[in-house]
């Protein structure tokens, strides 16, 4: 804001000619020619008023005879002087802060706070009757400056008592759990929310930036049983991450596991199948040259059996077909093993 006031639409006298046309009076009659005096203070306040600067962050409002005429952006301009054109800057750039139930008195790599306590401000009482202390901010953008300029009177107030009715009854309809410990995001987005809804209505062009909770602490008086109760809940929570972490470690494996075993499964029971298959075709073909050539078939298929089980057996006996005595058996096979062993 510039130092010409807010809320009066009349142009006040620039305080340059009044101080010149003060010095003009007390001067005695004919010391100077009062019309080329007069003139030169017209051109030179004319010249002084005629321009004005709008810094990066702002946007200038004009008002021209007391009437909206339109707003400028950052940079050197020029007006009508002599009041007709009056200038209020508005810092449009910036996010602008209100602070509940403290104050900062120096922001910076070590802030410091005021020592003044603002319970006031920052006792409230929640849903099931317990009282909370809760600090907190509200940031927000002027985007229409003309409607943060007359809209109404004060605007800051008016945005700080808002900011207070709406955090006392969002607070009020939630207990003190939630408001000390797993519901604080929630609870300051509702009221962001319900504050812009507000502030929409009144229309004065504000936007809402964000709601944050400072800090939200039990009364002194209850602080450490608040205190035990919030560890046993983020004890609580931890467990919860662990046993899920858990799940999500077994349960994949376990999954994978059995789905390893169904895949196993299926494969032998294919393996099965095409092995049962293959052997009923055997059969199948056996049958037909069977039926053939049964003598021949016969033969044929007792050799094959005897040329597979032979080489299983340790010990061979042969007898004569009166069974007197047993015949002499020159066993080549294990000649053939020793000669291979040495």
């Amino acid at each position: 804001m510039d130092d010409h006031g807010w809320g009066s639409n009349k142009p006040p006298i620039p305080p340059e000619l009044s101080r010149v046309a003060e010095h003009l009076r007390q001067r005695p009659p004919g010391h100077w020619p009062l019309l080329s005096v007069i003139a030169g203070v017209l051109v030179a306040v004319g010249l002084f008023t005629s321009y004005y600067k709008v810094d990066p962050e702002e946007t200038g409002v004009i008002l021209r005879l007391g009437q909206y005429h339109g707003s400028a952006g950052p940079g050197l301009h020029f007006k009508i002087p002599f009041g007709v054109d009056h200038v209020y800057k508005v810092k449009t750039g910036r996010v602008l802060k209100e602070e509940f139930g403290f104050r900062t008195l120096r922001a910076g790599v070590r802030t410091a706070y005021s020592p003044k306590s603002f319970d006031n401000e920052s006792l409230t009482l929640t849903g099931d009757l317990n009282v909370s202390d809760i600090e907190w901010i509200v940031q927000y953008q002027i985007a229409a400056p003309f409607k943060f300029l007359f809209r109404i009177s004060n605007p800051e107030e008016t945005i700080r008592d808002i900011s207070e009715s709406v955090v006392r009854q969002v607070v009020g309809n939630s207990n003190v759990d939630e408001v000390l410990t797993t519901k604080r995001a929630a609870l300051a987005s509702d009221i962001q929310r319900e504050i812009q809804q507000i502030l929409s209505q009144y229309d004065i062009g504000v936007r809402i930036v964000t709601v944050k909770f400072q800090d939200v602490n039990p009364p002194e008086a209850v602080k450490p049983a608040f205190n035990e109760v919030n560890e046993a809940e983020q004890q609580k929570e931890s467990l919860i991450f662990q046993a899920r972490e858990q799940y999500n470690r077994e349960v994949p494996k376990a999954r994978g596991e059995a789905k390893r075993t169904i895949q196993e499964a299926e494969g032998y029971a294919v393996a099965r199948i095409n092995r049962a298959k293959g052997e009923a075709a055997r059969f199948l073909a056996l049958l037909t040259e069977y039926r053939r050539a049964p003598a021949v078939t016969k033969q044929r298929l007792y050799l094959e059996t005897l040329e597979q089980g032979l080489p299983q057996v340790k010990e061979i006996t042969v007898l004569d077909d009166k069974g007197t005595r047993a015949l002499p058996l020159l066993d080549l096979r294990k000649s053939l093993e020793k000669e291979a062993g040495k």
